[in-house]
């Protein structure tokens, strides 16, 4: 996967040691490509699907020493941020191969680094995982299910999925996940209610 050219020149703290940034991705025809920091139990923190975040603003960040993949498709700067930060890379277990071999792989109920847990969300594809951090607050960070449009929800558009009706049923499970804030792969946070929020997509779209 080629590592979009972008870089971020923002960086917000969505939660005490939850920080997020998202660039407008010219691979994905200008549309938002988001990536997260989670603090860990060491003093440094994982990172999520990365794209890059400004050098100056990263370093403003805890040390990275881990680097989660919830698909194939988002390796984005992982494989850079390896090689500047010898950060360790995750990747799903049944994941197809990356550019590059990752230092660990992961299955669906695994804990990793940060304290989340992996959740399987197929849809756009099997291998295919959101992360659950169930602590307080209790964070869902959603990969590929669904995205910002303006301030409300919308599903990822179908033609990008390997089975939307799958993806649909992935959404309608994550309400039984105990989260009070969405972090998603395009677009900003959903910190007011995300649940409501999804609800309302799902009947939008019924």
């Amino acid at each position: 996967m080629t590592e979009p050219r972008e870089v971020a020149d923002g960086v917000e703290e969505v939660a005490p040691g939850i920080w997020h940034w998202r660039i407008r991705n010219s691979g994905i025809g200008g549309n938002v490509s988001s990536s997260h920091a989670v603090a860990d139990d060491e003093g440094g923190c994982v990172l999520v699907d990365p794209v890059r975040l400004d050098e100056s603003l990263l370093e403003r960040l805890p040390s990275p020493t881990a680097i989660v993949l919830t698909a194939r498709c988002h390796q984005r700067a992982a494989w850079r941020y390896r090689r500047e930060l010898g950060a360790e890379v995750w990747l799903p277990l049944d994941a197809s191969d990356a550019d590059e071999e990752p230092d660990r792989r992961y299955a669906e109920g695994d804990r990793l680094p940060g304290r989340l847990r992996a959740i399987r969300t197929p849809g756009p594809e099997w291998p295919h995982y959101s992360l659950l951090r169930d602590d307080d607050p209790s964070i869902l960070f959603c990969s590929d299910l669904v995205m910002r449009a303006g301030d409300a929800l919308a599903l990822v558009p179908a033609e990008h999925h390997e089975d939307p009706r799958e993806t649909r049923r992935s959404v309608e499970r994550l309400l039984d996940l105990p989260f009070t804030i969405l972090c998603l792969d395009h677009g900003a946070p959903v910190t007011d209610d995300p649940k409501a929020a999804l609800r309302e997509l799902l009947a939008s779209t019924a």
